[in-house]
C-alpha cells in the first residue's frame, strides 16, 4: 500500500541520515544513537498508522464512464480517501472484481469489501427491495430523503438485509431525481400499444409494466444499447437525459417519454461487507457515513444542473422528440402499480410494514408538501 511504501522510504532515508553523520563527524557516536533512538520510534508510529491503515475493494455496479451514475462512486472513493487515514476505498467498475448484479452476494461472503449499487438490482431477491431505491408514483428527492434519514427508513433498510441473512453493513450514498420514463421506437398513443413490447425497466415500476402486457427484462448500462440496435428491445428506460444520451439510445429510439413515474427520485447505497464494517475504527466509519452524504448532494445537486442542457442537444441535435404522457395512459401506470403493491403487501409481510410506514410518513408530508410551495 501507498502507506506501507511511505513507512519504508521513511526508514531507509533516516538510515542513510544517520550513517551519513556519522562518517562526517567521528565524535558523534552518542548523536548518532540518539538519532538511531528517535528514528525508530518514529518508524514504529509511522508503521503503525500505516498498520491500521485499511484498504476496501469497493465495486461500482455503474461505469465511471457514465456522468452522474458512474462518477458518484468515484467521487464516494476520493472524499474517503481525502479525509482518513483509517481507511481507503480502491475503486473498480462493473465487471471488473464482479458483476454488477451480483454484487450483494459477493460483498455478502466477503469476497468483494463493498459495493455502491441501487437496492432496485436486487428486486428479484427481495421483494421491499425497491422501496429503498426508487418507489412509483412515490417520494420525490426531498421526501425520500427525509423518510430515510430521519424517519424509519434507514432502520427497515438495515433490516431487509439483516433478516434474509445478508452480511452486510447499508447506507445510501447517492441521490438522483427524476428520471425519463423511456425511450421507445415507435410513438405510443395508447396504453394498446404497449402490448407486447420487450422493454429494459427497473425495480418495482417493471412490474407495473407487466400487469399492462409489457415484457420486462433488467439489463447493466452496457448490454442496453446492442440489445435496442439488434432489436432485442423495442424500448427501454434507464436514467437521466444526461446519462442516457452518453449511452446513445437516442441513436436507435427517438421518442423520450416523461414523467419518470417509477423513478421520481432514486437513492443509491454503499454496502460493506459487515465483518470488514466491525474491523474498522469508530473514525474511519463515522467518515465513510460523512463521505456518503456528501455524495448525495453533489450528485444530486450535478444533476438538477445539466439536464436541461442534454434535453436540448437531445432535441436540436440529435433529433429527439419529447413526449408527456397523457392523462389516460399516466393514470393506467398508477393503476397497475397499485395492483402491485396490495399483492406484495399480501404476500410478503415485511413489504408491508415498509410500505404502510411510508404511506404513513407520506400523509403527514402532506400537510408540509401541499402549502409550503405552490405547485405549477
Amino acid at each position: 500500500s501507498a502507506s506501507h511504501r511511505a513507512s519504508t522510504y521513511l526508514l531507509v532515508g533516516l538510515e542513510n541520515f544517520v550513517f551519513n553523520t556519522g562518517q562526517k563527524d567521528p565524535n558523534s557516536g552518542s548523536k548518532t544513537m540518539n538519532i538511531l533512538k528517535s528514528a525508530a520510534v518514529c518508524g514504529v508510529m509511522f508503521a503503525s498508522v500505516a498498520a491500521a491503515q485499511e484498504t476496501l475493494e469497493l465495486t461500482s455496479a455503474f461505469p465511471q464512464s457514465l456522468p452522474i451514475l458512474g462518477t458518484a462512486a468515484v467521487d464516494f472513493a476520493n472524499n474517503i480517501n481525502s479525509i482518513s487515514s483509517d481507511v481507503n476505498f480502491e475503486h473498480f467498475d462493473p465487471g471488473k472484481l464482479v458483476p454488477a448484479l451480483e454484487a450483494l452476494d459477493a460483498v455478502s461472503n466477503g469476497s468483494v469489501d463493498a459495493a455502491y449499487a441501487t437496492t432496485g438490482y436486487w428486486q428479484g431477491k427481495l421483494n421491499a427491495a425497491s422501496l429503498f431505491a426508487a418507489v412509483p408514483f412515490g417520494p420525490e428527492a426531498g421526501e425520500f430523503l427525509g423518510w430515510v434519514l430521519y424517519d424509519d427508513g434507514a432502520k427497515y433498510w438495515q433490516q431487509m438485509y439483516d433478516d434474509n441473512g445478508y452480511n452486510v453493513v447499508a447506507m445510501p450514498c447517492g441521490l438522483i431525481a427524476p428520471e425519463t420514463s423511456g425511450w421507445f421506437r415507435k410513438e405510443i398513443n395508447s396504453v394498446e400499444d404497449l402490448k407486447g413490447l420487450n422493454m429494459r425497466f427497473f425495480g418495482l415500476g417493471a412490474e407495473a409494466m407487466q400487469k399492462l402486457g409489457v415484457s420486462t427484462s433488467l439489463l447493466g448500462s452496457a448490454d442496453i444499447f446492442p440489445a435496442l440496435e439488434r432489436g432485442a428491445l423495442d424500448a427501454t428506460e434507464f436514467s437521466m437525459p444526461r446519462i442516457d444520451s452518453r449511452l446513445g439510445f437516442h441513436k436507435v429510439a427517438k421518442y423520450n417519454y416523461f414523467p419518470g413515474w417509477h423513478q421520481p427520485a432514486t437513492l443509491f447505497e454503499l454496502i460493506v461487507n459487515r465483518d470488514k464494517w466491525e474491523g474498522l475504527s469508530e473514525t474511519a466509519q463515522n467518515q465513510i457515513r460523512v463521505s456518503c452524504l456528501a455524495t448525495i448532494t453533489t450528485n444530486f445537486a450535478e444533476g438538477e444542473a445539466t439536464n436541461f442542457a442534454a434535453m436540448i442537444e437531445n432535441v436540436e441535435k440529435n433529433g429527439v422528440i419529447i413526449k408527456q404522457w397523457p392523462p389516460e395512459i399516466l393514470a393506467a401506470f398508477q393503476s397497475a402499480w397499485n395492483e402491485v403493491a396490495d399483492e406484495l403487501s399480501a404476500k410478503d409481510p415485511f413489504f408491508a410494514k415498509v410500505w404502510n410506514d411510508l404511506q404513513e410518513y407520506r400523509n403527514g408530508y402532506k400537510l408540509w408538501s401541499s402549502i409550503y410551495l405552490p405547485r405549477n
